[in-house]
């Protein structure tokens, strides 16, 4: 006899959240690894200990395409974090699973082309509007957490 899932696995729309979220979490990781490829590649070491373990002191420095890579997964934190929130909690509201589903794939696929058009520095405002464009649902999401929770503040 197969044991029952948890309730929240029965739900189509925390699971498509939970999809888009673990490929964003995953696109994380990637940006850390490529951020630490350019790291060896370019010599540039933000701890001492690092610097003399590949070469010396000297290579404690920054580096401009080191920061690239730190910045483009910074702005991964300020904003794949909230959308684990708001979609998780939207996930909650019953929306209807096409439109739920709509507003994760917005969000993950502007979110993958920002950090694509960060690291190759493509041309802009390709990155500006895919941030933009994954914003929308976000804040789609929050809207509807405020409407549905206002009969309770």
């Amino acid at each position: 006899r197969a044991a029952r899932s948890p309730k929240m696995m029965e739900n189509k729309v925390f699971l498509s959240f939970t999809f888009y979220s673990t490929i964003l979490i995953l696109k994380m990781y990637i940006v850390a690894i490529i951020t630490g490829q350019v790291r060896l590649r370019k010599k540039a070491f933000a701890n001492l200990e690092d610097a003399l373990r590949n070469g010396g002191v000297q290579f404690c420095r920054e580096d401009p395409d080191v920061e690239r890579c730190r910045r483009a997964h910074r702005n991964d934190m300020e904003n794949i974090f909230p959308f684990l929130f708001l979609g998780a909690i939207y996930s909650l509201l019953d929306p209807n699973p096409a439109v739920a589903r709509i507003h994760f794939l917005i969000f993950c696929v502007g979110r993958i082309i920002h950090t694509i058009a960060y690291l190759l520095q493509l041309r802009a405002p390709t990155r500006s509007v895919a941030y933009s464009v994954a914003q929308l649902p976000c804040f789609s999401m929050a809207l509807q957490i405020l409407l549905a929770t206002t009969p309770y503040w």
